[in-house]
Protein backbone atom coordinates (compact mmCIF):
# COMPACT_ATOMS: atom_id res chain seq x y z
CA UNK A 1 0.00 0.00 0.00
CA UNK A 2 3.04 2.46 0.81
CA UNK A 3 4.75 1.91 -2.57
CA UNK A 4 0.98 2.58 -4.39
CA UNK A 5 0.65 5.74 -2.49
CA UNK A 6 4.54 6.06 -3.22
CA UNK A 7 3.57 6.08 -7.05
CA UNK A 8 0.77 8.37 -6.70
CA UNK A 9 2.22 11.04 -4.84
CA UNK A 10 4.65 11.80 -7.51
CA UNK A 11 2.14 13.94 -9.62
CA UNK A 12 1.48 16.02 -6.10
CA UNK A 13 3.37 19.09 -5.55
CA UNK A 14 1.00 19.65 -2.00
CA UNK A 15 3.05 16.78 0.36
CA UNK A 16 -0.41 15.93 1.17
CA UNK A 17 0.34 12.23 0.77
CA UNK A 18 3.65 12.43 3.11
CA UNK A 19 1.68 11.74 6.33
CA UNK A 20 -0.38 9.14 4.97
CA UNK A 21 3.44 7.36 3.89
CA UNK A 22 4.43 8.04 6.89
CA UNK A 23 1.69 6.27 8.88
CA UNK A 24 1.17 3.09 6.78
CA UNK A 25 4.89 2.68 7.59
CA UNK A 26 4.75 2.71 10.74
CA UNK A 27 2.38 0.39 10.97
CA UNK A 28 3.67 -2.01 8.44
CA UNK A 29 7.02 -2.05 10.61
CA UNK A 30 4.65 -3.27 13.72
CA UNK A 31 2.96 -6.19 11.65
CA UNK A 32 6.53 -6.99 10.56
CA UNK A 33 8.04 -7.07 13.69
CA UNK A 34 4.72 -8.53 15.49
CA UNK A 35 4.99 -11.51 12.15
CA UNK A 36 8.55 -12.13 13.02
CA UNK A 37 7.71 -12.74 16.69
CA UNK A 38 4.49 -14.88 15.87
CA UNK A 39 6.37 -16.92 13.29
CA UNK A 40 9.06 -17.86 15.34
CA UNK A 41 7.11 -19.37 18.11
CA UNK A 42 5.38 -21.01 15.47
CA UNK A 43 8.67 -22.47 13.70
CA UNK A 44 9.68 -24.04 17.16
CA UNK A 45 6.80 -26.85 16.71
CA UNK A 46 8.99 -28.80 14.54
CA UNK A 47 6.10 -29.37 12.17
CA UNK A 48 7.82 -28.05 9.09
CA UNK A 49 10.86 -27.69 6.91
CA UNK A 50 13.72 -26.25 8.59
CA UNK A 51 15.23 -24.70 5.84
CA UNK A 52 12.40 -23.44 3.88
CA UNK A 53 11.64 -22.00 8.04
CA UNK A 54 15.27 -20.62 7.53
CA UNK A 55 14.74 -18.75 4.38
CA UNK A 56 11.37 -17.50 5.39
CA UNK A 57 12.46 -16.22 9.09
CA UNK A 58 15.81 -14.53 7.22
CA UNK A 59 13.42 -12.63 4.90
CA UNK A 60 10.92 -11.96 7.31
CA UNK A 61 13.41 -9.96 9.81
CA UNK A 62 14.83 -8.82 6.69
CA UNK A 63 11.28 -7.24 6.07
CA UNK A 64 10.86 -5.44 9.29
CA UNK A 65 14.44 -4.04 8.97
CA UNK A 66 13.59 -2.38 5.80
CA UNK A 67 10.08 -1.32 6.50
CA UNK A 68 11.28 0.12 9.45
CA UNK A 69 14.77 2.20 7.67
CA UNK A 70 11.71 3.57 5.43
CA UNK A 71 10.07 4.99 8.41
CA UNK A 72 12.61 6.82 10.32
CA UNK A 73 13.57 7.97 6.47
CA UNK A 74 9.81 9.12 5.45
CA UNK A 75 9.15 10.54 9.10
CA UNK A 76 12.40 12.51 8.90
CA UNK A 77 11.13 14.31 5.75
CA UNK A 78 14.16 13.59 4.25
CA UNK A 79 14.53 12.83 0.27
CA UNK A 80 17.35 10.09 -0.60
CA UNK A 81 17.79 8.93 -3.96
CA UNK A 82 18.08 5.54 -2.18
CA UNK A 83 14.98 5.82 -1.15
CA UNK A 84 12.98 4.72 -4.24
CA UNK A 85 14.93 1.54 -4.75
CA UNK A 86 14.48 1.20 -1.01
CA UNK A 87 10.47 0.94 -1.86
CA UNK A 88 10.63 -1.43 -4.72
CA UNK A 89 13.42 -3.52 -2.57
CA UNK A 90 10.38 -3.55 0.14
CA UNK A 91 8.01 -4.79 -2.31
CA UNK A 92 9.46 -7.52 -3.57
CA UNK A 93 10.28 -8.47 0.11
CA UNK A 94 7.23 -8.65 1.53
CA UNK A 95 5.91 -10.92 -2.09
CA UNK A 96 9.03 -13.21 -1.43
CA UNK A 97 8.26 -13.26 2.50
CA UNK A 98 4.97 -14.14 1.63
CA UNK A 99 4.96 -16.65 -0.77
CA UNK A 100 7.40 -18.45 1.45
CA UNK A 101 4.99 -18.15 3.99
CA UNK A 102 2.14 -19.48 2.10
CA UNK A 103 4.08 -22.52 0.57
CA UNK A 104 4.86 -23.46 4.26
CA UNK A 105 1.35 -23.47 5.80
CA UNK A 106 -0.66 -24.70 2.58
CA UNK A 107 2.43 -26.41 0.59
CA UNK A 108 4.56 -25.62 -2.19
CA UNK A 109 1.93 -25.83 -4.75
CA UNK A 110 -0.64 -23.51 -3.57
CA UNK A 111 -0.42 -21.62 -6.03
CA UNK A 112 -0.45 -23.99 -8.87
CA UNK A 113 -3.35 -26.16 -7.04
CA UNK A 114 -6.45 -24.26 -7.85
CA UNK A 115 -4.85 -23.41 -11.32
CA UNK A 116 -4.40 -27.72 -12.46
CA UNK A 117 -7.80 -28.43 -10.09
CA UNK A 118 -6.49 -29.96 -7.51
CA UNK A 119 -7.05 -27.93 -4.65
CA UNK A 120 -9.76 -28.36 -2.27
CA UNK A 121 -13.48 -29.01 -4.37
CA UNK A 122 -16.18 -29.48 -1.83
CA UNK A 123 -17.37 -32.80 -0.48
CA UNK A 124 -17.17 -35.04 -3.45
CA UNK A 125 -13.61 -33.99 -5.34
CA UNK A 126 -13.77 -33.75 -9.01
CA UNK A 127 -11.33 -36.01 -10.75
CA UNK A 128 -9.93 -37.77 -14.15
CA UNK A 129 -12.18 -40.79 -14.52
CA UNK A 130 -10.40 -43.70 -14.69
CA UNK A 131 -11.09 -46.27 -17.66
CA UNK A 132 -11.08 -49.59 -16.38
CA UNK A 133 -11.13 -49.15 -12.49
CA UNK A 134 -10.52 -52.70 -11.61
CA UNK A 135 -7.12 -52.71 -13.50
CA UNK A 136 -6.14 -49.51 -11.18
CA UNK A 137 -3.61 -49.46 -8.30
CA UNK A 138 -5.20 -48.96 -5.46
CA UNK A 139 -2.96 -46.63 -4.11
CA UNK A 140 -1.33 -44.96 -6.61
CA UNK A 141 -5.16 -44.02 -8.65
CA UNK A 142 -7.35 -43.92 -5.99
CA UNK A 143 -6.12 -43.36 -2.33
CA UNK A 144 -2.60 -41.12 -3.55
CA UNK A 145 -5.15 -38.47 -5.17
CA UNK A 146 -7.67 -38.07 -2.57
CA UNK A 147 -4.95 -37.89 0.22
CA UNK A 148 -3.17 -35.08 -2.22
CA UNK A 149 -6.37 -33.11 -2.35
CA UNK A 150 -7.46 -33.26 1.30
CA UNK A 151 -4.22 -34.19 3.64
CA UNK A 152 -1.12 -33.16 1.91
CA UNK A 153 -1.33 -28.96 2.87
CA UNK A 154 -0.75 -29.79 6.57
CA UNK A 155 1.11 -33.16 5.95
CA UNK A 156 4.12 -32.21 3.34
CA UNK A 157 7.89 -32.37 3.37
CA UNK A 158 7.78 -28.58 4.10
CA UNK A 159 4.92 -28.68 6.48
CA UNK A 160 4.59 -31.98 8.73
CA UNK A 161 1.80 -31.25 11.46
CA UNK A 162 1.99 -33.40 14.41
CA UNK A 163 5.02 -34.86 12.36
CA UNK A 164 3.70 -36.51 10.40
CA UNK A 165 3.95 -36.52 6.70
CA UNK A 166 1.49 -38.18 3.98
CA UNK A 167 3.18 -38.09 0.95
CA UNK A 168 5.10 -40.52 0.66
CA UNK A 169 4.28 -44.32 1.78
CA UNK A 170 7.06 -44.50 3.42
CA UNK A 171 7.00 -41.85 5.51
CA UNK A 172 2.44 -42.62 5.87
CA UNK A 173 3.54 -45.24 7.37
CA UNK A 174 5.59 -44.21 9.68
CA UNK A 175 3.37 -42.07 11.26
CA UNK A 176 3.54 -39.27 13.11
CA UNK A 177 4.74 -37.86 17.06
CA UNK A 178 2.11 -39.70 18.67
CA UNK A 179 3.20 -43.08 16.41
CA UNK A 180 1.69 -45.20 13.38
CA UNK A 181 -1.75 -43.77 11.62
CA UNK A 182 -2.56 -46.46 9.83
CA UNK A 183 -2.99 -50.27 11.19
CA UNK A 184 -2.65 -52.38 7.95
CA UNK A 185 -6.15 -54.38 8.10
CA UNK A 186 -7.74 -52.76 11.19
CA UNK A 187 -9.12 -49.44 10.14
CA UNK A 188 -11.54 -48.95 13.23
CA UNK A 189 -7.99 -48.79 15.32
CA UNK A 190 -6.28 -46.74 12.42
CA UNK A 191 -5.58 -42.97 13.94
CA UNK A 192 -6.32 -42.06 10.60
CA UNK A 193 -9.68 -43.53 10.50
CA UNK A 194 -10.75 -42.42 14.32
CA UNK A 195 -9.53 -38.64 13.75
CA UNK A 196 -11.63 -38.40 10.57
CA UNK A 197 -14.91 -40.19 12.20
CA UNK A 198 -14.46 -37.39 15.47
CA UNK A 199 -16.98 -34.75 15.21
CA UNK A 200 -16.16 -31.57 13.22
CA UNK A 201 -15.84 -29.40 15.78
CA UNK A 202 -13.56 -32.07 18.08
CA UNK A 203 -10.18 -30.40 18.26
CA UNK A 204 -8.63 -33.82 17.00
CA UNK A 205 -10.94 -33.97 14.19
CA UNK A 206 -9.09 -33.77 10.97
CA UNK A 207 -9.19 -32.27 7.90
CA UNK A 208 -9.60 -29.11 10.56
CA UNK A 209 -12.46 -27.76 10.61
CA UNK A 210 -12.06 -24.73 8.79
CA UNK A 211 -10.69 -26.93 5.64
CA UNK A 212 -12.49 -28.93 3.03
CA UNK A 213 -13.95 -32.28 4.75
CA UNK A 214 -13.66 -35.92 3.06
CA UNK A 215 -17.13 -37.15 1.95
CA UNK A 216 -18.49 -40.51 3.76
CA UNK A 217 -17.63 -41.97 0.04
CA UNK A 218 -13.89 -40.73 0.47
CA UNK A 219 -13.61 -42.45 4.21
CA UNK A 220 -15.60 -45.41 2.96
CA UNK A 221 -12.49 -45.87 0.56
CA UNK A 222 -9.81 -44.97 2.62
CA UNK A 223 -11.59 -47.44 5.54
CA UNK A 224 -11.57 -50.51 2.88
CA UNK A 225 -8.57 -49.73 1.65
CA UNK A 226 -6.99 -50.43 5.41
CA UNK A 227 -9.30 -52.98 5.95
CA UNK A 228 -7.48 -54.42 2.90
CA UNK A 229 -4.25 -54.43 4.12
CA UNK A 230 -3.02 -51.02 3.09
CA UNK A 231 -1.68 -52.27 0.00
CA UNK A 232 0.60 -49.83 -2.16
CA UNK A 233 0.94 -51.97 -5.66
CA UNK A 234 -1.99 -54.13 -5.53
CA UNK A 235 -4.56 -53.74 -8.39
CA UNK A 236 -8.25 -53.17 -7.39
CA UNK A 237 -9.87 -56.33 -8.53
CA UNK A 238 -7.04 -58.32 -6.63
CA UNK A 239 -9.26 -57.07 -3.40
CA UNK A 240 -12.38 -57.88 -1.68
CA UNK A 241 -15.11 -55.10 -2.74
CA UNK A 242 -17.89 -54.49 -0.36
CA UNK A 243 -21.72 -53.83 -1.70
CA UNK A 244 -20.68 -49.76 -0.22
CA UNK A 245 -17.78 -50.13 -2.27
CA UNK A 246 -19.08 -50.93 -5.23
CA UNK A 247 -21.04 -47.56 -6.14
CA UNK A 248 -17.96 -45.69 -5.71
CA UNK A 249 -15.71 -47.66 -7.78
CA UNK A 250 -18.59 -46.96 -10.18
CA UNK A 251 -18.19 -43.40 -9.56
CA UNK A 252 -14.30 -43.88 -10.27
CA UNK A 253 -14.86 -45.36 -13.65
CA UNK A 254 -17.36 -42.52 -14.54
CA UNK A 255 -15.75 -39.50 -13.44
CA UNK A 256 -19.90 -38.43 -12.24
CA UNK A 257 -20.39 -37.89 -8.77
CA UNK A 258 -23.97 -38.74 -8.92
CA UNK A 259 -22.89 -42.24 -9.78
CA UNK A 260 -22.71 -42.54 -6.12
CA UNK A 261 -25.88 -42.04 -5.38
CA UNK A 262 -27.52 -45.50 -4.23
CA UNK A 263 -30.12 -46.29 -6.15
CA UNK A 264 -32.71 -47.75 -3.44
CA UNK A 265 -32.44 -51.79 -3.65
CA UNK A 266 -36.38 -51.99 -2.23
CA UNK A 267 -39.11 -50.04 -4.21
CA UNK A 268 -40.38 -46.34 -2.75
CA UNK A 269 -43.80 -47.06 -3.88
CA UNK A 270 -45.92 -49.09 -1.01
CA UNK A 271 -47.41 -52.60 -2.22
CA UNK A 272 -49.80 -54.63 -1.37
CA UNK A 273 -49.03 -57.51 1.36
CA UNK A 274 -48.54 -60.54 -0.53
CA UNK A 275 -50.93 -63.98 -0.42
CA UNK A 276 -50.55 -65.99 2.53
CA UNK A 277 -51.45 -68.99 0.69
CA UNK A 278 -48.70 -68.58 -1.91
CA UNK A 279 -46.06 -68.12 0.47
CA UNK A 280 -47.01 -71.07 2.38
CA UNK A 281 -46.65 -73.03 -1.06
CA UNK A 282 -42.85 -71.71 -1.28
CA UNK A 283 -42.15 -72.60 1.81
CA UNK A 284 -43.31 -76.63 1.33
CA UNK A 285 -41.20 -76.42 -1.44
CA UNK A 286 -38.17 -75.63 0.50
CA UNK A 287 -37.75 -71.95 -0.42
CA UNK A 288 -36.68 -69.55 2.88
CA UNK A 289 -39.39 -66.48 2.59
CA UNK A 290 -39.00 -62.93 4.47
CA UNK A 291 -39.71 -59.54 4.42
CA UNK A 292 -36.86 -57.31 2.92
CA UNK A 293 -37.47 -54.78 5.55
CA UNK A 294 -39.68 -53.94 8.88
CA UNK A 295 -42.86 -53.32 8.20
CA UNK A 296 -42.67 -54.04 4.46
CA UNK A 297 -44.41 -55.62 2.31
CA UNK A 298 -42.00 -56.81 -0.61
CA UNK A 299 -40.14 -60.23 -0.43
CA UNK A 300 -37.04 -61.58 -0.34
CA UNK A 301 -37.09 -65.51 -1.60
CA UNK A 302 -34.32 -68.20 -1.05
CA UNK A 303 -33.84 -71.28 -2.57
CA UNK A 304 -30.68 -72.14 -1.55
CA UNK A 305 -31.37 -74.52 0.78
CA UNK A 306 -34.09 -76.10 -1.16
CA UNK A 307 -32.19 -79.12 -2.22
CA UNK A 308 -33.43 -79.63 -5.56
CA UNK A 309 -35.24 -77.06 -7.79
CA UNK A 310 -37.46 -77.47 -10.78
CA UNK A 311 -39.10 -75.49 -12.90
CA UNK A 312 -42.56 -75.93 -10.90
CA UNK A 313 -40.74 -74.46 -8.12
CA UNK A 314 -40.07 -71.83 -9.97
CA UNK A 315 -43.41 -71.41 -11.28
CA UNK A 316 -44.52 -70.95 -7.29
CA UNK A 317 -43.18 -67.21 -7.17
CA UNK A 318 -45.49 -65.89 -9.71
CA UNK A 319 -48.70 -65.12 -7.58
CA UNK A 320 -45.89 -63.20 -5.78
CA UNK A 321 -44.21 -61.29 -8.37
CA UNK A 322 -45.63 -58.01 -7.14
CA UNK A 323 -44.39 -58.09 -3.83
CA UNK A 324 -41.11 -60.29 -5.15
CA UNK A 325 -37.88 -57.95 -4.82
CA UNK A 326 -34.55 -60.40 -4.21
CA UNK A 327 -34.39 -63.71 -5.47
CA UNK A 328 -31.50 -65.73 -4.60
CA UNK A 329 -31.02 -69.51 -6.39
CA UNK A 330 -27.51 -69.91 -6.19
CA UNK A 331 -26.27 -73.43 -6.29
CA UNK A 332 -29.40 -74.71 -7.76
CA UNK A 333 -30.12 -76.80 -10.83
CA UNK A 334 -32.21 -74.12 -12.33
CA UNK A 335 -31.85 -73.86 -15.98
CA UNK A 336 -32.71 -71.55 -19.27
CA UNK A 337 -36.55 -72.38 -18.77
CA UNK A 338 -36.52 -71.17 -15.45
CA UNK A 339 -35.16 -67.69 -16.14
CA UNK A 340 -38.80 -67.35 -18.55
CA UNK A 341 -40.68 -67.23 -15.64
CA UNK A 342 -38.76 -65.53 -13.61
CA UNK A 343 -38.65 -62.51 -16.30
CA UNK A 344 -41.85 -61.98 -15.46
CA UNK A 345 -40.98 -61.00 -11.66
CA UNK A 346 -40.37 -57.44 -12.79
CA UNK A 347 -39.69 -55.95 -9.30
CA UNK A 348 -36.91 -57.69 -8.99
CA UNK A 349 -33.45 -55.28 -8.23
CA UNK A 350 -31.27 -58.45 -7.16
CA UNK A 351 -30.66 -61.71 -8.61
CA UNK A 352 -28.38 -64.32 -8.01
CA UNK A 353 -27.75 -66.64 -10.06
CA UNK A 354 -24.25 -68.08 -9.34
CA UNK A 355 -23.35 -71.94 -9.92
CA UNK A 356 -26.54 -72.56 -11.65
CA UNK A 357 -27.10 -74.08 -15.38
CA UNK A 358 -28.20 -70.79 -17.11
CA UNK A 359 -26.39 -70.51 -20.51
CA UNK A 360 -26.73 -67.06 -23.06
CA UNK A 361 -30.24 -68.88 -24.44
CA UNK A 362 -31.61 -67.74 -21.39
CA UNK A 363 -29.89 -64.93 -20.22
CA UNK A 364 -32.19 -62.72 -23.00
CA UNK A 365 -35.14 -63.81 -21.05
CA UNK A 366 -34.17 -61.18 -18.06
CA UNK A 367 -34.16 -58.02 -20.13
CA UNK A 368 -38.15 -57.39 -18.55
CA UNK A 369 -36.12 -56.74 -15.40
CA UNK A 370 -35.78 -52.74 -16.08
CA UNK A 371 -35.48 -52.48 -12.08
CA UNK A 372 -32.08 -55.01 -11.94
CA UNK A 373 -29.44 -53.68 -9.40
CA UNK A 374 -27.28 -56.84 -8.92
CA UNK A 375 -27.18 -59.80 -11.03
CA UNK A 376 -24.66 -62.52 -9.89
CA UNK A 377 -23.21 -64.93 -12.75
CA UNK A 378 -20.51 -66.65 -11.37
CA UNK A 379 -19.84 -70.12 -11.59
CA UNK A 380 -22.19 -70.43 -15.20
CA UNK A 381 -21.69 -70.96 -19.03
CA UNK A 382 -22.46 -67.52 -19.81
CA UNK A 383 -20.28 -66.25 -22.37
CA UNK A 384 -19.64 -62.18 -22.99
CA UNK A 385 -22.20 -62.13 -26.29
CA UNK A 386 -25.07 -63.46 -23.89
CA UNK A 387 -24.43 -60.99 -21.10
CA UNK A 388 -24.58 -57.91 -23.65
CA UNK A 389 -28.02 -58.78 -24.49
CA UNK A 390 -28.67 -57.47 -20.83
CA UNK A 391 -27.16 -53.51 -21.97
CA UNK A 392 -30.75 -52.36 -21.95
CA UNK A 393 -31.40 -52.69 -18.45
CA UNK A 394 -30.27 -48.98 -17.65
CA UNK A 395 -30.05 -49.52 -13.68
CA UNK A 396 -27.90 -52.73 -13.53
CA UNK A 397 -25.38 -51.41 -10.97
CA UNK A 398 -22.88 -55.01 -10.50
CA UNK A 399 -22.73 -57.87 -12.98
CA UNK A 400 -20.28 -60.58 -10.78
CA UNK A 401 -18.82 -63.10 -13.93
CA UNK A 402 -16.05 -64.91 -11.72
CA UNK A 403 -15.50 -68.14 -13.38
CA UNK A 404 -17.55 -68.09 -16.34
CA UNK A 405 -17.15 -68.02 -19.92
CA UNK A 406 -15.48 -64.49 -20.73
CA UNK A 407 -12.61 -63.94 -21.12
CA UNK A 408 -10.22 -61.62 -20.09
CA UNK A 409 -10.52 -59.77 -23.77
CA UNK A 410 -14.36 -59.25 -23.60
CA UNK A 411 -13.80 -57.10 -20.82
CA UNK A 412 -12.97 -53.91 -22.52
CA UNK A 413 -16.04 -54.22 -24.83
CA UNK A 414 -18.37 -55.33 -22.06
CA UNK A 415 -17.09 -52.16 -20.44
CA UNK A 416 -18.40 -50.15 -23.70
CA UNK A 417 -21.84 -52.28 -23.30
CA UNK A 418 -21.98 -51.33 -19.92
CA UNK A 419 -20.63 -47.83 -19.00
CA UNK A 420 -22.43 -46.96 -15.47
CA UNK A 421 -21.71 -50.89 -13.97
CA UNK A 422 -19.49 -52.33 -12.15
CA UNK A 423 -18.20 -55.19 -13.62
CA UNK A 424 -16.97 -57.56 -11.39
CA UNK A 425 -14.21 -60.61 -13.02
CA UNK A 426 -13.37 -61.59 -9.05
CA UNK A 427 -10.23 -63.80 -8.37
CA UNK A 428 -9.18 -61.80 -5.32
CA UNK A 429 -6.96 -62.20 -3.02
CA UNK A 430 -6.98 -61.73 0.04
CA UNK A 431 -4.14 -60.24 2.01
CA UNK A 432 -2.61 -62.21 4.76
CA UNK A 433 -1.67 -60.37 8.04
CA UNK A 434 0.18 -60.51 10.91
CA UNK A 435 -2.83 -60.21 12.98
CA UNK A 436 -4.81 -63.40 11.29
CA UNK A 437 -2.57 -65.84 12.91
CA UNK A 438 -1.99 -66.63 16.81
CA UNK A 439 1.72 -68.17 17.83
CA UNK A 440 0.76 -70.85 20.58
CA UNK A 441 4.38 -71.20 22.65
CA UNK A 442 5.20 -74.64 23.94
CA UNK A 443 5.29 -74.43 27.40
CA UNK A 444 7.44 -77.33 29.44
CA UNK A 445 4.77 -79.20 31.86
CA UNK A 446 5.50 -78.55 35.28
CA UNK A 447 7.92 -81.17 37.00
Amino acid sequence: MALLIYVMALKDKTGSYQRVITFILLIGTISAVLACISGYLLSQHDDYDKEMVGWHQWMGITTAITAGILYFMQRGGKSMRWQWPLVIVLFLLVTVTGHLGGSLTHGSEYLTQPLLGSGDAGPVSVRKPIANVQEAVIYKDVVQPLLQVKCYACHNANKRKGGLRMDEPDWLMKGGKNGAVIVAGKAAESELIKRLLLPRGDEHHMPPKEKSQLSDQEISLLHWWINSGASFDKQIKALQQPENVQPILLWLQQGDSSAIKSLPDIPEEPVTQASEAAIQKLKAAGAVVLPVAQNSNYLSVNFITAGDVSNKDIELLLPLKEQLVWLKLGHTAVGDTALATIGKCTHLTRLQLDHTNITDAGLARLRSLQDLLYLNLVGTKVTARGVQTLSGLKKLRSIYLYQTHVTAGDYAVLHKAFPKTLIDSGGYVVPTLETDTAVKKYEAPKQ
